[in-house]
């Protein structure tokens, strides 16, 4: 077994396959439409349960548009899940590893037949365009496929050690914690869920998943896909409900080993706190990013420029990999400036399921509010030299739209330079060379990516050596701080980007799931 990356679109653009992939592509858009608007029901060991209450999930495009209706989970809707999770961890954590990695292998291959689907569909639910859709469910099937292959490699993770005498045998087994709580963003619906979802349980961990509430579909589908697949009922749960009360029941709730966590800062924070307050567990966070590109006089400016853009304003800035602050050097910063606020411009906003499209809308009303927070904050500090203002006209008056938006002139000391504002919007500032870049880029809380643009290598080195993140790009025009590759770029956070130093995608990230065992015998 050898891994490889899904990479669908390249894949099928280096084969001359572009229009297959478009026509697939529609084709989903079209049978997603003609499906929208069902009731949902929670899975509790297996089986369908229905809440009190529920909650609509509208299109961020389309507010006309109902994507589903979903059970509003109770507090004792999480212990029942809970429940379920305890009385499957004993038959599953003792289930051969071999078997695990078989339901995880199969449950690949399902979402791969049905990856047009599913990324229609997070288009309608969470705003992606086409390309970055399909590129989210190929990460999910990368998580199951180098997971499945990290296990076989490892052999589950049984080593045999040394002898302390000639009568000693001894082994070093890992073994699961037992019920995690795995808690998912809006983002990446599909991606992220399944990588938390499927970090738990081929390492022999029983799991209660609970996504976002803006997003709750994908996740939905990532549980019918693994219950295709031969998951055990009671391994995998799904239940859904606002943060507030099914996040905090999970997390205040004893009997749960373990906590998977993607999302804000501060909801990271505070769950931690909670879940450890009595006692020592593991507790999986990643929190955002105020990430930074620095382009130096020695720059191809150009590639600098395409590479920030799309680390900028893909997915609308939504992301925790984001680059939402540049640093240049005055020799080249007239013309990169000038050059992004063109390319910034000529990005096309719409309907993410148009193949156009390369910006479509913002998650919530909410987000939108803060994007004008974020402009007035800008015209008041600095400037604004491309964007700045809300689409409700014709086909945007039913969605969430805004125009990418380039910022300058503000001092390195407000708020839009230090703060994660989640939106495409991107601040400019000079720098006189490496050591201030350096200085300034690390003075945030956050570490979680960062890119540089510079042809000088001694450079290169010098970002590598002193810049302070867990995922460092030198002149990546395909995202300057975005799209780190499972099995190739492992996805880790540092400082008050996450919690453990070890990352998503990478060869250290099955082990935060699982605890040591030595076993000795003697005789």
């Amino acid at each position: 077994m050898t891994f490889e990356n899904e990479n669908t679109f390249l894949k099928m653009k280096t084969a001359g396959k572009e229009n297959e992939f478009h026509s697939k592509y529609d084709e989903a858009v079209k049978s997603v439409r003609s499906s929208l608007g069902k009731t949902h029901q929670m899975f509790i060991a297996g089986k369908g349960v229905e809440a009190r209450g529920m909650f609509e999930v509208r299109s961020p495009s389309d507010s006309s548009v109902l994507v589903g209706k979903f059970q509003n989970c109770s507090a004792g809707d999480v212990e029942k899940a809970v429940d379920a999770a305890v009385d499957a961890f004993a038959e599953w954590s003792r289930t051969d590893y071999r078997k695990r990695v078989t339901i995880v292998e199969r449950a690949a291959r399902i979402a791969e037949a049905r990856k047009f689907e599913l990324a229609a569909l997070m288009s309608v639910e969470n705003g992606k365009n086409r390309y970055e859709s399909v590129g989210d469910v190929d990460e999910a099937i990368d998580f199951m496929r180098y997971y499945s292959e990290l296990m076989t490699i490892n052999k589950g993770y049984a080593v045999q050690m040394g002898s302390a005498s000639h009568v000693d045998r001894n082994l070093s087994s890992m073994k699961p914690f037992g019920p995690w709580g795995v808690i998912s963003p809006f983002n990446f619906p599909m991606a992220i869920s399944t990588g938390m979802s499927t970090g738990a349980i081929i390492t022999g961990n029983t799991a209660v998943l609970k996504p976002a509430s803006t997003t709750p579909s994908l996740s939905y589908m990532i549980h019918e896909i693994y219950r295709e697949a031969g998951l055990p009922p009671g391994v995998l749960n799904y239940i859904t409900g606002p943060g507030n009360t099914v996040g905090n029941a999970l997390v205040t709730d004893s009997r749960v080993a373990g906590i998977a966590f993607t999302g804000s800062r501060e909801v990271g924070l505070s769950s931690m706190k909670k879940f450890t307050e009595k006692t020592f567990k593991p507790f999986i966070a990643e929190l955002g990013g105020k990430n930074v590109v620095i382009v130096t006089r020695n720059a191809d400016v150009d590639a600098a420029v395409e590479g920030t853009a799309k680390a900028a304003f893909g997915y609308g800035g939504q992301k925790c990999s984001a680059a939402s602050r540049v640093l240049v050097e005055p020799p080249v910063r007239e013309e990169f400036v000038r050059k992004l606020a063109s390319y910034t411009e000529k990005i096309v906003v719409g309907d993410p399921t148009e193949k156009e499209t390369y910006l479509g809308p913002l998650i919530t009303r909410e987000a939108v509010r803060r994007y004008e927070t974020a402009v007035l904050d800008a015209k008041e500090s600095g400037k604004i030299l491309a964007g700045g203002r809300v689409l409700t006209e014709g086909a945007f008056a039913r969605g969430n739209f805004v125009l990418p938006t380039l910022a300058s002139d503000m001092p390195f000391d407000s708020r839009l330079f230090n703060e994660e504002l989640f939106l495409p919007f991107v601040c400019v500032g000079e720098v006189s060379g490496m050591d201030e870049a350096l200085d300034i880029a690390n003075s945030v809380d956050y570490g979680l990516t960062a890119g540089i643009f510079t042809r000088d290598a001694s450079e290169q080195e010098q970002f590598f050596s002193g810049i302070q993140a867990g995922v460092c790009y030198a002149n990546k025009r395909g995202g300057a701080t975005t799209g780190a590759m499972v099995g190739a770029q492992p996805f880790v956070g540092w400082k008050m980007s996450g919690s453990t130093g070890k990352g998503a995608g990478g060869i250290y990230y099955l082990t935060q799931f699982m605890r040591e065992q030595t076993q000795a015998i003697y005789g």
